[in-house]
């Protein structure tokens, strides 16, 4: 009996340690809740973190945009000057106003960090964009012969390559 009632005290015992396990895994359902309403509401938070830096760089985009346009206003005006003048037929001041446009219009571009790429002397595959070669009298292989289309920097970046012949 001995053995039988040894089996018996340990059966009970697995069943007490199983009853007291039941009410334990009760409290760590009710600790889940808090971590997942955690969660959600990290989640909430970087979603709205996540428009309204959208919605600053919108604004910002949309105040330079602006900054830059206002600067635009008087090159426009000086164009439409030259057109008045053309529309007189006034060859001379169409012409001063056509340069003086020009000017206006490469100082502006110049303040804001645009610069025209050199296309004097060697062809640069990292600046210039080759559309044809051509065989060059008296030039060195590799020389740009003519520029079809300038090339623009803004800043140390190509905006444009400079589209040039290259001499055979």
């Amino acid at each position: 009996m001995t053995d039988r009632e040894g089996t018996h005290e340990v059966e009970e015992t697995e069943e007490e340690l199983v009853e007291e396990a039941a009410p334990a895994e009760e409290p760590a359902a009710a600790s889940e809740a808090p971590a997942d309403d955690a969660y959600l509401r990290l989640a909430a938070d970087f979603d709205n973190y996540r428009k309204r830096v959208a919605r600053e760089q919108a604004a910002a985009s949309t105040r330079a945009n602006e900054r830059l346009l206002h600067e635009l206003l008087p090159v426009l005006d000086d164009l439409e000057r030259a057109l008045e003048a053309a529309a007189a037929h006034e060859g001379e001041k169409l012409e001063e106003g056509v340069q003086l446009v020009h000017r206006s219009f490469v100082s502006l571009l110049g303040r804001h960090g645009l610069s025209e790429i050199e296309t004097n002397g060697r062809f640069d595959p990292h600046v210039h964009e080759a559309l044809l070669t051509q065989p060059g009298e008296g030039v060195e292989e590799g020389s740009v012969l003519q520029v079809l289309q300038k090339g623009y920097r803004l800043g140390d970046r190509v905006l444009r390559p400079a589209r040039v012949i290259v001499a055979e």
